[in-house]
């Protein structure tokens, strides 16, 4: 089984240093209306930033491995919360622009299903309570 560590540090009020395994940290704090002071990223939009993430290399690679000229991919989330604790995501919708040289529909299309059904661990965890919808344009260029 292959094992992934953070460390979770209280800075001040509610901020957080978040520190990754690999060496990496970002600041996360809560909203001023649960005592926070806006200094960083919040925990659950976090969550869809790795899910923006795992889904949008998933896509690249995909799309690379199959000779695709990718020169660009934004992937942009909208989740909608529960209204009761716990605030889980009921409803997720995820639009890629991805951007290339003669990218075939049909190959973005397949590059988004295989990174949804069967890749991207981050949409797997937080499939389990919220519908997922993706849908794509590409530009050339």
């Amino acid at each position: 089984m292959a094992e992934i560590t953070a460390r979770v540090k209280l800075i001040e009020g509610m901020q957080m240093l978040g520190e990754s395994g690999s060496g990496h940290a970002l600041v996360m704090d809560a909203a001023p209306s649960v005592g926070g002071r806006d200094m960083g990223v919040r925990p659950m939009e976090l969550l869809l930033i790795g899910m923006g993430g795992c889904a949008s290399i998933d896509v690249v690679t995909i799309l690379r491995k199959g000779r695709h000229a990718v020169t660009d991919c934004v992937a942009t989330l909208k989740g909608v919360r529960a209204e009761t604790d716990p605030k889980v995501f009921l409803e997720i919708f995820l639009h890629f622009v991805v951007t290339g040289k003669g990218l075939p529909a049909n190959a973005v299309e397949r590059a988004i299903r295989l990174s949804e059904e069967t890749y991207c661990s981050a949409s797997a965890m937080l499939g389990k309570t919220a519908k997922i919808q993706t849908s794509f344009e590409i530009v050339e260029g």
